[in-house]
């Protein structure tokens, strides 16, 4: 287990631990770090998703599972599961919980002024650099995708 200076934490909702980190997020926090997570994976369109579906998201990230699915997007994921779970060999809920623990990962060393936040005119968005000037190279590693079976509710 990392020591505390390293873990992140925005609140107590949610408390997992992950690649000998532990990070605590309050709800709001969690839920549109997932939502962010699913739309980086392709999983879904925008983050512009219902509560229920946020919710379905979210206990699929924390779980591991969606015992009742909430929405249609959590319907979806159930009844497709089998062709869902695993592209290529990776894991959808690893992923989702990687990108949200990659994200606090990155915004706590902000916080404690190891990377710097910065406009990229060239993909017209924020990115992470370290002080010197190059980009942060967890932001850089390659990301599966989960576009050939988006939700399109």
């Amino acid at each position: 287990m990392a020591d505390g200076a390293s873990n992140y934490t925005s609140g107590d909702d949610y408390l997992l631990e992950f690649l000998g980190y532990a990070f605590s997020f309050r709800s709001r926090d969690f839920e549109e770090r997932v939502a962010a997570a699913a739309v980086k994976l392709g999983l879904v369109r925008s983050n512009d998703l219902e509560e229920d579906e946020i919710a379905d998201l979210v206990e699929l990230a924390a779980d591991g599972r969606i015992a009742e699915p909430r929405s249609p997007l959590g319907a979806y994921l159930v009844r497709h599961w089998e062709r869902v779970s695993l592209i290529e060999g990776e894991s959808l809920v690893y992923w989702l919980r990687k990108l949200v623990f990659r994200g606090a990962y990155l915004d706590h060393r902000v916080k404690e002024g190891l990377l710097d936040v910065v406009w990229e005119d060239a993909s017209g968005e924020f990115a992470y650099a370290e002080p010197a000037g190059r980009r942060a190279l967890l932001e850089l590693a390659p990301i599966p995708s989960w576009r050939a079976v988006q939700f399109r509710g």
